[in-house]
């Protein structure tokens, strides 16, 4: 299957030609060429799905559905447009002498590692491949997260590892326990055992104790790299430290990544169990997200943090989503972390051009973006608006959904989640009007902010509020219908 082989493969081979050639002038064109490359393979592989339907491909040991193959479009559309990004702005950061030609050549080559094993994770139809994709995501994203090698990035680094490692530890606990089960049914061992689509098609005959008991492992460490609270911690501190470029493809795909995971999981632990406690267990710990990220945002001085903790909110309204299940919930929440997806990566190219201006990353000290650069400031107000879920935008309606669901299947849940969403939408909304309105001084940069993806991606989102592509609406259905669950 070339089209899938060729997804896995050109970021792969970016990462060692990068390793390379990484400190060079031609280094950020390579980067975007890769990635480019990526997108449009990832293009061909959709077609084939979508013409085709699933896939299996090399020997059963990866899987095409319409639940992974809009997340692997979008993981490489995203990865495009964010290595379009970083060529002006790590040019200003070398400019200012934050980065040299060594850290650049890290910093291109772990860019395209860590996009590879976004793929992995996505595409692998085998859970334990899965768990090692999402292990060598944290090996790779600890590198970029110190790129500078301050002490506070360093810190971050060290956190961000410490904390996502005894995640992922768990989540290998749960994977054995689900390797026990399918030992235990299916008669396979090695790698068979854990292929997905064979656990599925047998889920109602694995064990529910050890299933359920999985889950939870499962549900725990992969939580942790969604930022689910209380395992949310490393979050603002990684993505306040690095490279913005490193922050908005932690928020626009390695969140989505391990969400992903959890669903797979969720998927065959609810057949096995016949039981609604796993869907509570995700709506528990997405209300306590939504709500702990909601008050803490009103804490935040520092822009990047301010946004690290909207993400960590929205992980929280998805994960709810998806706890409460049935097509509307799960069609609401894919639409949801789409939009999500697009809007955060926007506001992080805005708010990274942003903090160069201002030579801080301090709220207090980034103002009148709109007065010293139009499109800077145009585009961080728009990706604001569309965060906090004003219409006409497509986090608007997910969210819509999301709370029209909740109102009828978890009416309990509806008034804590209208108050969590007001209470965030006043905590950014303020800050970015002062950002963009404010009367301030901003220094010229070296190189011009190019806000093109910003754009796009807004353009994209805006989109999404108003008409949902009709192959897009089917991939969502399609994909709501498998994951299922519900009351």
């Amino acid at each position: 299957m070339i089209e899938l082989g060729l997804v896995l493969l050109l970021p792969l081979l970016g990462s060692a030609l990068l390793a390379l050639l990484g400190h060079r002038a031609v280094a950020p064109h390579l980067n975007v060429a890769a990635s480019a490359a990526t997108f449009i393979a990832s293009c061909a592989l959709t077609l084939r799905v979508f013409a085709g339907g699933p896939l299996l491909a090399f020997d059963a040991q990866f899987f095409i559905d319409p639940f992974n193959v809009f997340l692997v479009a979008l993981t490489a559309f995203i990865g495009m447009t964010t290595a379009g990004f970083s060529r002006p702005y790590m040019r200003i950061e070398q400019a200012h002498g934050r980065v040299d030609a060594a850290r650049l050549r890290l910093y291109h080559s772990m860019y395209q590692l860590f996009m590879f094993t976004m793929l992995l994770a996505l595409t692998t139809n085998n859970m334990g491949l899965l768990w090692v994709a999402m292990e060598a995501a944290t090996l790779s994203t600890v590198l970029l997260v110190s790129l500078y090698r301050t002490k506070a990035s360093l810190e971050a680094a060290w956190k961000y590892f410490i904390l996502c490692g005894v995640g992922i530890a768990l989540a290998l606990f749960g994977t054995v326990l689900l390797y026990l089960a399918a030992e235990r049914v299916l008669g396979a061992s090695g790698m068979d055992a854990l292929l997905w689509t064979r656990l599925d098609a047998a889920r109602a005959r694995l064990e529910p104790g050890i299933v359920g008991l999985a889950f939870v492992f499962l549900l725990v460490g992969y939580g942790t790299k969604v930022g689910l609270v209380p395992l949310h911690s490393w979050l603002p501190d990684a993505h306040a430290e690095g490279p913005t470029p490193v922050s908005a493809v932690l928020s626009g795909l390695l969140l989505n990544v391990a969400l992903y995971a959890v669903v797979r999981a969720k998927v065959l632990v609810t057949g096995a169990v016949h039981a609604a406690w796993p869907g509570a267990m995700l709506m528990g710990f997405g209300l306590l997200t939504v709500v702990v990220a909601a008050f803490l945002l009103w804490r935040q001085k520092d822009v990047k943090r301010l946004f690290a903790y909207s993400s960590i909110e929205h992980m929280g309204i998805i994960t709810f989503a998806f706890g409460m299940g049935g097509p509307i919930a799960n069609f609401a929440a894919l639409l949801h972390m789409t939009g999500h997806a697009l809007t955060k990566s926007a506001i992080f190219y805005s708010t990274g051009h942003a903090a160069q201006k201002a030579g801080s990353q301090r709220i207090d000290r980034i103002e009148g973006l709109r007065e010293r650069s139009p499109a800077l400031g145009w585009a961080l107000m728009l990706g604001a608006l569309a965060i906090v879920g004003v219409p006409p935008f497509g986090v608007f309606a997910s969210e819509f959904l999301i709370l029209t669901q909740a109102m009828q299947v978890q009416p309990w849940a509806t008034p804590i989640l209208l108050l969590a969403l007001g209470v965030a939408f006043g905590a950014i909304f303020l800050r970015v009007q002062g950002m963009v309105f404010g009367a301030g001084s901003l220094r010229r940069l070296p190189h011009q902010p190019w806000m093109l993806p910003a754009f796009v991606h807004m353009g994209l989102v805006l989109m999404l509020g108003l008409w949902v592509p009709d192959f897009l609406a089917t991939w969502w259905h399609m994909a709501a219908a498998m994951i299922g669950g519900g009351a």
